[in-house]
């Protein structure tokens, strides 16, 4: 939005602007914040930072905790959900020395150097990534784990469950997983979506479309453009953010959680990529598999040779491995295919233009730090163009089949996704050189990252489930 501080200020004066608020990601994908009057920013705000405390966002030791933030102008927009004027902008994290020295494992750092890693390769200069964001809104949502209540209890006014409500009821319910493209008058959210689409656009955000998903008790998905894939990251963060806070304003509540609902649709965050340099597309070939290029197909052989690993990184809550399982277009099997939705990575039949060759990997959820998610695959499908490593010779397909109907014996053949966090994480821990390259993913966040998540999974394996007690409580 401002190409310097003098441009900044100017901007505030001139629109009243009254307060500047700084966003920062945590290591597991949260932003954090924090705001100074308009007046206190100046040239010195860019040049020295603001110092924080590290060790609170899940990455530095205590001892070694002291980080400034120095922000990015260019990210600058116009904060929608503050009653003061506030201009926000995100940035990047530096350690206190001087000059300030960049943060190696701060997740927008990991993405810069991941696509520096790319174009010094000389296969492309820039990757563009188009996720697919699906959420649920819901009316209330209440959770405690206690000793003695362990308990959820969600509800939304539009879900088939509240056919019978005498309280306030004026029908048109949607029915179980009946909700994909349903309109108005069923479609009570519809205006919402609008709302949330149009605080993106008037962010620099370009919005594909939207719709009702197939979840039928308020399953929605945005869809954006792509972008080049760090400015995609940052957007991902901006896009979560205003979805999350546009609901809260209009009194519902949105989650992105892979699987909030038993026996209802998951959340997906498939993301579609292709590599173009000099500006031209390079995953297009009119004579190769569903028109894609040897580069593209070595590109797809990297994401499934490293898929497992991948998860620790793109799926990388507990919550992840209740989404991934058969029966809800959801990936479980490690392959590729043409408009297969049951396939990890799916190429779209519509895209048929050089420019708009391309493929999605669907397994990703949007727990992940995106940051974090994105480089790891791009960092994975380099391997795989650097390694010339084919998906048909080793066994990836393509299977243009639906894969949840093939026998028992030939779907054995097809290796599966993780099944749980834990199997995803240590397969991180065995397949990592691929994100190590260049220091681009260091050594020491991974070791924090597996860490830190394998102790998440152990507590929440720790905790009784509900559905236990009908199994044992008898017995």
């Amino acid at each position: 939005m401002f190409k310097d501080v003098a441009q900044l200020k100017s901007y505030c004066d001139e629109n009243n602007i009254q307060m500047i608020d700084f966003k920062m990601i945590d290591l597991f994908g949260r932003w954090r914040h924090l705001t100074i009057p308009a007046g206190r920013f100046n040239e010195d705000t860019m040049k020295r930072g603001i110092g924080f405390d590290g060790s609170n966002y899940g990455y530095a030791p205590v001892e070694k905790s002291d980080m400034v933030f120095i922000p990015d102008l260019s990210t600058a927009i116009l904060e929608p959900f503050s009653e003061i004027r506030t201009i926000s902008m995100i940035g990047d994290v530096f350690i206190t020395d001087d000059p300030p020295r960049p943060f190696d494992q701060y997740p927008r750092a990991v993405a810069q150097r991941a696509e520096q890693y790319m174009k010094s390769l000389g296969i492309a200069d820039v990757m563009k990534t188009g996720p697919e964001f699906e959420f649920y809104v819901f009316d209330h949502i209440s959770f405690e784990t206690k000793p003695n209540r362990i308990s959820v209890n969600i509800d939304a006014e539009q879900a088939e469950w509240n056919t019978g409500n005498d309280d306030y009821n004026l029908g048109y319910k949607i029915p179980h997983h009946g909700g994909y493209h349903m309109t108005p008058p069923m479609d009570i959210l519809y205006n919402l979506r609008s709302e949330m689409c149009m605080l993106l656009e008037e962010r620099g955000v370009a919005i594909k479309y939207h719709h009702h998903e197939v979840g039928g008790p308020g399953q929605l998905e945005i869809e954006v453009e792509p972008g080049p894939m760090c400015e995609m990251a940052d957007k991902t963060m901006l896009i979560k953010y205003i979805i999350k806070n546009a609901a809260f304003n209009a009194e519902k509540t949105a989650t992105f959680m892979p699987k909030p609902l038993y026996g209802e649709a998951g959340n997906g965050m498939h993301v579609h990529m292709h590599l173009f340099k000099d500006g031209k597309p390079i995953f297009y070939d009119e004579k190769g598999y569903s028109g894609l290029s040897q580069t593209a197909l070595y590109f797809i052989g990297g994401l499934l040779k490293h898929a497992r690993a991948l998860c620790a990184l793109t799926d990388p809550s507990t919550n992840s491995y209740k989404r991934l399982v058969p029966g809800y277009e959801a990936p479980v099997s490690i392959c590729y295919a043409t408009a297969n939705r049951s396939a990890v990575i799916r190429v779209p039949d519509y895209a048929k233009a050089p420019d708009q060759k391309r493929f999605e990997i669907r397994n990703p959820d949007a727990t992940c730090n995106p940051y974090y998610a994105y480089a790891a695959i791009l960092m994975a499908g380099l391997d795989g163009i650097e390694n010339k490593i084919d998906p048909v010779a080793e066994g990836f397909g393509p299977y243009d089949i639906n894969l949840y109907t093939l026998p028992k014996e030939e779907q054995e053949k097809i290796k599966p996704l993780p099944f749980s966090l834990e199997e995803a994480l240590d397969a991180l821990e065995g397949d990592n050189e691929f994100l190590t390259k260049d220091g681009v993913f260091p050594k020491r966040l991974l070791e924090i990252w597996i860490e830190k998540k394998r102790a998440e999974a152990k507590s929440i394996a720790s905790i009784p489930h509900p559905a236990e007690f009908g199994l044992y409580y008898d017995l």
